[in-house]
């Protein structure tokens, strides 16, 4: 087998022309949109529109507290002992039933689903509750997940739409009333892996049992640090990116992976195979015969180029998408999002622009073509459409947000402060998008809209781990508006015992003890701060005027002229918040 840029295809090649008797039966196709790195799914509760990330890796579909108030609905007791688990760890539940629920075009009554957890940024998750009622087939890369049966088909005849392209197959987990996910085995570094398919993971993970046992640990040589993530439970966890020798996926065995590692929890997993699996195949589970069949469709997996990808034989792959064209504004759309997950603007931009010549008064399409040219270094072009989509649509939400972001990351705050009073207004008061217009409140300049958005995210969000951002958010606020600080000490306090020498927070506390008169309590956080990020130019700034208020002048000047050298204007923001130097 020679060593190739990409996937080698190691399968055997199964003939998907389907046999007379074999029956494939579509009985719902839903329609995904991807967002980012997300899938997502479009649904109504009671009527009213909501959207899910779908998740086969959620063993049962989930609303978020803030969710289910905003919709009214009602939660009922799960036992006492019962605890919601996600790769953070275990949150307290509830149960709701939905009395009616749309999706794909069909209504089904009184659904059930478990209340809890950590905000998703959507009304929640559509779990296995869901996708495995039967056979189900992934395909992201055009905008849509299908559930079937099969009647009378071998293995073989599953991969309809294969023609002569390599199919794999892996034997998957047996469902059971414990175990309802998808699971298989693989094999990373030559140590057989029990990898959960999990399409609602950003990305893939090994946890760092896993990750060691392949020989890769946070200390290995080209390991680094990439931040935190979070999931349904309460507690923020590490992720690191390495790249490991080889991972062999069913039949495809690609080299030099680079996959993230964590010190999340997978239940009795070793490894998440997420999104950007899903992105680059077609897949088909079929849960009662036992077994995962897929094709590789073409792109980048685990970091990993396809230029070059061969089967066996060393013969290149044709990987030419021979799909029939969409036919309506929907389908351009959500094509168009695959090709933006995959990171190729231009196709997503043309994508678009055919969904709004088919469709040209719907606001969506225009936001979503703003953030493929957003993603493509194209701002001026990215204002225009949203300002279109705006004009069609002004209660649109996400449009507000991303003008928001757009208008502050071009430096012009109070052009953001329209869209961010409106809304302040706009969104539910349960609403987990108020933890980011807290933040661009407070970049606008609008610190008393940052401190009721935070009070009122906090309120609502009560086991979220996103819980230290939002005290770190209030203490900052409440810090600026120089009132409320032993409040404000508290929530700074809060945040670092949950996220342990974070700089920003640090940075925040030292604010409210320079307030306070504690000179030395301020030095010693400012220090900190500036030792984790020795550039900040604003915890420099603000340790001068700590040095210098305790009668240390020349250190004082020195960091005053370190941080004024970064930043000009650092000595008229601190005048803003009454900061004199």
């Amino acid at each position: 087998m020679r060593a190739v840029r990409g996937l080698t295809m190691l399968a055997a090649l199964i003939p998907s022309a389907a046999q007379a008797e074999c029956q494939i039966t579509k009985f719902l196709e839903i329609p995904v949109t991807m967002r980012g790195d997300r899938a997502i799914v479009s649904a109504k509760i009671n009527g009213q529109d909501a959207q899910f990330i779908l998740d086969s890796g959620a063993f049962f579909s989930t609303l978020s507290r803030a969710s289910a108030a905003a919709y009214g609905l009602k939660l009922e007791p799960l036992p006492p002992n019962f605890r919601l688990m996600g790769i953070n760890g275990a949150t307290s539940a509830s149960m709701t039933t939905v009395q009616s629920f749309s999706l794909g075009g069909a209504t089904l009554p009184k659904i059930d689903f478990i209340v809890g957890g950590t905000d998703t940024g959507q009304v929640g998750l559509l779990g296995q509750n869901f996708l495995g009622l039967a056979d189900v087939e992934y395909d992201l890369g055009h905008g849509k997940v299908t559930l079937l049966r099969s009647r009378g088909c071998q293995i073989g005849d599953l991969p309809y739409w294969a023609g002569t392209r390599p199919v794999s197959v892996l034997p998957i987990e047996a469902r059971t009333a414990r175990q309802t996910k998808t699971i298989a085995t693989v094999t990373v570094n030559g140590v057989k892996l029990r990898a959960m398919f999990d399409s609602g993971s950003p990305g893939s993970v090994l946890t760092l049992a896993a990750a060691k046992r392949a020989g890769i640990t946070p200390n290995s040589p080209g390991v680094v640090a990439a931040g935190f993530a979070t999931g349904l439970g309460s507690r923020t966890v590490r992720k690191w990116a390495a790249t490991f020798d080889r991972v062999i996926v069913g039949g495809e065995s690609i080299p030099k992976p680079k996959i993230m590692i964590s010190d999340a929890e997978f239940g009795d997993a070793d490894m998440l195979i997420g999104a950007d699996f899903f992105l680059t195949h077609h897949i088909y589970v079929a849960n009662k015969m036992g077994k995962l069949v897929m094709t590789y469709e073409g792109g980048t997996v685990f970091g990993v180029s396809s230029d070059g990808a061969s089967d066996e034989t060393g013969k290149p792959l044709d990987l030419t998408d021979r799909s029939a064209a969409p036919t309506d504004a929907e389908g351009f759309a959500r094509r168009g999002a695959a090709a933006m997950s995959g990171r190729r603007f231009e196709e997503a931009i043309a994508d678009f622009n055919q969904a709004i010549a088919r469709a040209p008064a719907e606001a969506r399409f225009l936001r979503q073509r703003a953030a493929a040219r957003l993603a493509n270094r194209q701002p001026l072009l990215a204002a225009a459409d949203l300002d279109k989509a705006l004009s069609i649509a002004s209660d649109d939400i996400e449009a507000r947000e991303m003008r928001a972001a757009l208008k502050l990351g071009t430096r012009d705050p109070d052009g953001a402060r329209e869209d961010i009073l409106a809304l302040d207004k706009l969104l539910p008061p349960t609403s987990g998008a108020r933890l980011q217009l807290a933040s661009m409140a407070d970049a606008a300049g609008l610190q008393e809209v940052g401190l009721a958005n935070e009070n009122a995210w906090l309120k609502s969000h009560p086991e979220d781990a996103q819980r230290p951002t939002a005290l770190n958010g209030r203490c900052w606020a409440r810090a600026q508006l120089n009132r409320e600080l032993k409040e404000a000490l508290a929530d700074c306090n809060a945040a670092l015992k949950a996220r342990p020498n974070t700089a920003g927070y640090l940075d925040s506390r030292a604010l409210v003890k320079l307030r306070l008169g504690d000179l030395a309590g301020a030095r010693a956080d400012y220090d900190a701060a500036v030792q984790i990020q020795p550039h900040n130019a604003w915890s420099l700034f603000m340790r001068g005027v700590a040095k210098r208020r305790a009668g240390d002048a020349a250190g004082g000047e020195a960091d005053r002229r370190a941080a004024l050298a970064i930043a000009p204007d650092l000595a008229r923001r601190a005048a803003k918040i009454g900061i004199s130097e």
